[in-house]
């Protein structure tokens, strides 16, 4: 018996010299940037698709108790809501849900560009708030127990859930009290998601910034002159509630 243990050499990129592997990194970087180009035009086509006004009426719970769609904007005029998997009957969240969550940017820097973010979940209220203590978030979460939220709004999914459940992203826009869905992305569609940015490219407005081709009339400023350090935003920054009525 041969008491050698064998090892399997592990298969390493090819070795080179600096000046080839900078020469194959601008090869590489010429590509990443059409990739670049590529998603700020969809981005560009994004923020020009048509959108439906949401009719009917929904109850949310949350730490204030039951809520109404337009509380959720928390004043400000575009909405993301993360469809949250965790069913009514389970014990903790979804473990892919909870790795989004634990990704998802700093509410502030969003709140600078009139965007809010919350959870929505089927699992009564105080489930989520225990499991949002465990896991650290201050992410406001809203159970949709008892009204139609989820299930009209997963209709538009291409994906099977688990248990019944789904998971995906529905954007919202906000003229006065009338309520608009312009977006809806899941599947690898949420892979993209990390950075204020990333989520900014799938609101309406955008990021806001005068280089993106948006529809005229869109809000736009310079780039780099919105940003502050997250406790240095006005208090009203962000907020169109007073302007929209």
């Amino acid at each position: 018996m041969n008491n050698k243990t064998e090892t399997r050499k592990q298969v390493l990129p090819a070795i080179a010299s600096r000046a080839r592997w900078a020469e194959s990194r601008t090869a590489l970087l010429i590509k990443e940037k059409e990739a670049t180009r590529a998603r700020d035009a969809l981005a560009a086509e994004r923020r020009r698709l048509p959108m439906w006004r949401v009719e009917k009426e929904y109850v949310f719970w949350g730490v204030s108790g039951a809520t109404d769609f337009l509380e959720l904007f928390e004043g400000k005029r575009q909405l993301m809501l993360y469809h949250f998997m965790f069913g009514v009957d389970w014990d903790e969240g979804c473990v892919g849900c909870s790795m989004m969550a634990d990704n998802m940017p700093m509410r502030a820097h969003l709140h600078a560009r009139d965007v809010n973010l919350a959870l929505v979940s089927r699992a009564p209220y105080p489930k989520l708030a225990a499991f949002k203590e465990r896991m650290g978030w201050d992410l406001p979460w809203y159970s949709t127990d008892g009204c139609d939220y989820m299930d009209d709004f997963e209709e538009v999914s291409d994906h099977s859930g688990t248990d019944g459940e789904y998971f995906g992203l529905s954007v919202f826009l906000r003229d006065g009290v009338d309520i608009y869905q312009t977006y809806y992305t899941g599947h690898r569609g949420m892979e993209q998601l990390g950075s204020n940015f990333s989520y900014l490219d799938l609101a309406p407005f955008g990021r806001q910034e005068a280089w993106e081709d948006s529809p005229a009339g869109w809000p736009q400023s310079a780039p780099y002159e919105w940003w502050r350090h997250h406790d240095r935003y006005e208090a009203n920054e962000g907020n169109c509630s007073e302007r929209d009525g």
